[in-house]
């Protein structure tokens, strides 16, 4: 068993001859059986800091998307990631926050888009999505935000309205903008131009204005 001791060798065969008994559990009864085992496994593992450590399937159900996301895909890659999933299968899970059994999209929304709205890739992962669970201390929705868009601009992605919406948000959540930059990985001429875009449009909203100038005579 190469580099494995004893002690680890004994538990491997242990975990093994349970394997055959799940195999014969109805799906549902088998994915929530099997997901239990990896909790527990995650609870105990080296790695339990990082999500990824423990990716569970969830049914889609269960799952919503986020209302912050500014990270738009075009319908050309939104059908090549529909062709990439019904090809390769999953690669990637959806990160995801858990709050009283329901869990929000953090990244991953057009994942969890196409696992919901494909009738042939829903049907083949049975209604269940793939998912992994932010740490529990991100639980405030400024610190939400902030994991969307740091995942969004890893991948160079977000759009630039999406952008402003969320910087402003921030703003009225009592952040400062050096925080703001900390957590987006923004510079300060970023937050300034995000906070402009959105600031003044809100600034003249309760404004009312003629549709044309009148000259005095």
């Amino acid at each position: 068993m190469g580099n494995i001791g004893l002690l680890g060798y004994s538990i491997l065969e242990k975990i093994k001859i349970i394997l055959p008994e799940l195999a014969t559990l109805p799906n549902d009864e088998c994915v929530e059986t099997i997901n239990e085992i990896k909790l527990a496994l995650h609870k105990v593992s080296p790695m339990k800091a990082e999500p990824v450590d423990c990716v569970l399937w969830v049914s889609s159900d269960n799952i919503q998307a986020n209302d912050y996301n500014p990270n738009i895909v075009a319908p050309p890659e939104m059908r090549l990631l529909a062709l990439s999933i019904e090809a390769d299968g999953y690669t990637q899970p959806i990160v995801t926050w858990l709050d009283n059994g329901q869990r929000e999209v953090i990244d991953g929304f057009h994942r969890h888009r196409v696992g919901k709205e494909i009738p042939a890739i829903r049907k083949r992962i049975h209604g269940y999505l793939p998912v992994t669970t932010i740490n529990d201390e991100r639980s405030d929705r400024g610190d939400r935000i902030a994991a969307t868009i740091r995942h969004n601009r890893a991948r160079g992605k977000h759009h630039v309205d999406g952008m402003s919406d969320v910087v402003l948000e921030l703003k009225r959540r009592n952040w400062t903008d050096q925080k703001i930059c900390n957590q987006l990985g923004m510079d300060p001429d970023e937050v300034l131009r995000l906070t402009q875009i959105q600031g003044l449009a809100e600034m003249f909203a309760d404004h009312e204005f003629s549709e044309a100038w009148e000259i005095d005579q």
